[in-house]
C-alpha cells in the first residue's frame, strides 16, 4: 500500500502553493474558476491567464501573483456593483401576491416575478444572501450595495435572475438604473421613472458615448471618461424620465 500510494503520489507544484498563499481565499470565483486554487492552477500552469483577476484581492494582490508567475500585469480598475432598476422611485405597483418559496429566483418563475414591471428588482434578497462579503443589505425589499465592502466578485450579477445588476467602474461618470426594454408606452404604465426610449441621451451627449442597443440604453463609458466634464453631463439633463444619474461613488457610502 505505502509502494502504491508513493508511486501514485500526485506532486504539487509549490509555486501554485505560493499562489494560493497570497490570495484572499474567499472562494468566490469572480476570476471565473473554480476556487482560489483553481485560478491558482490556472495563473501558474497557462501563459493566457493574467495576474490581475483576483477581484477581492484587487491591486496587491494582483501584483504579488505577478511577481511571483514572472507575468506583467496591466492595470486593475476599482469597480462596484450596481443595481440597474428604480422600482421604488418609479413606484412599480405589484401585479400579484406572491406566496411561494422566498427566493428571487422561485418568484421569477412565477408570471416572472409580482411586479408589474417585467424587469424590475424582485426584493427578496437571494443576491444579499449570495455575496459573500456581506456587501448587499436589503432596505425595505430593495438591495442597497455598499461601496466599501464590495470588491466586485460578480457573485450579485451571476445570481440575480433578472440580471439587473452590473459591474461598474468606479470613474464612470453617469449611470441608469433601468434594465427595461419594454416600449415606452408599456413602460409609462408601469414606472415613473423607467427608460422610455425617446432617444435624447443619444441625441445630446457630444462624446457619442451613449447609444441604443436592443431596446435599451447602452453607455461606453470609457468614451464618457475620455470626453471628460464638458459635456455638463448633458445625458442627464436632456433625459425627461430623470433616469440619467451623475455618478460620484468616491462621495457616497452605499450605492442603490
Amino acid at each position: 500500500m505505502a509502494l502504491a500510494a508513493h508511486k501514485f503520489a500526485v506532486e504539487v507544484n509549490p509555486l501554485i502553493e505560493e499562489v494560493v498563499e497570497s490570495l484572499p481565499l474567499a472562494q468566490c470565483g469572480g476570476c471565473g474558476y473554480p476556487g482560489c486554487e483553481g485560478y491558482a492552477i490556472a495563473v501558474v500552469n497557462d501563459p493566457d491567464v493574467p495576474p490581475n483577476l483576483c477581484f477581492p484581492g484587487k491591486e496587491a494582490v494582483a501584483k504579488r501573483v505577478a511577481e511571483l508567475t514572472g507575468k506583467k500585469i496591466a492595470a486593475v480598475e476599482d469597480q462596484v456593483a450596481v443595481v440597474q432598476c428604480s422600482r421604488q422611485e418609479g413606484n412599480v405597483a405589484f401585479s400579484h401576491e406572491y406566496l411561494g418559496f422566498s427566493s428571487c429566483s422561485a418568484a421569477n418563475l412565477a408570471f416572472g416575478g409580482p411586479y408589474t414591471c417585467p424587469h424590475a428588482c424582485i426584493g427578496l434578497g437571494e443576491c444579499a444572501e449570495a455575496c459573500p462579503f456581506d456587501a448587499i443589505e436589503m432596505v425595505d425589499n430593495f438591495p442597497v450595495i455598499s461601496m466599501e465592502k464590495c470588491v466586485s466578485c460578480g457573485v450579485c450579477v451571476r445570481t440575480c435572475p433578472k440580471s439587473i445588476i452590473e459591474i461598474q467602474s468606479l470613474k464612470a461618470r453617469v449611470f441608469v438604473p433601468c434594465s427595461t426594454t419594454a416600449p415606452g408606452k408599456e413602460v409609462r404604465g408601469v414606472c415613473k421613472v423607467g427608460c422610455i426610449g425617446c432617444k435624447m441621451c443619444v441625441k445630446a451627449c457630444p462624446a457619442n458615448a451613449v447609444t441604443y442597443e436592443n431596446n435599451k440604453i447602452v453607455i461606453d463609458h470609457q468614451a464618457c471618461i475620455a470626453y471628460g466634464p464638458d459635456c455638463e453631463e448633458a445625458c442627464v439633463t436632456k433625459c425627461p424620465r430623470d433616469i440619467f444619474r451623475q455618478y460620484h461613488p468616491q462621495n457616497a457610502a452605499v450605492l442603490s
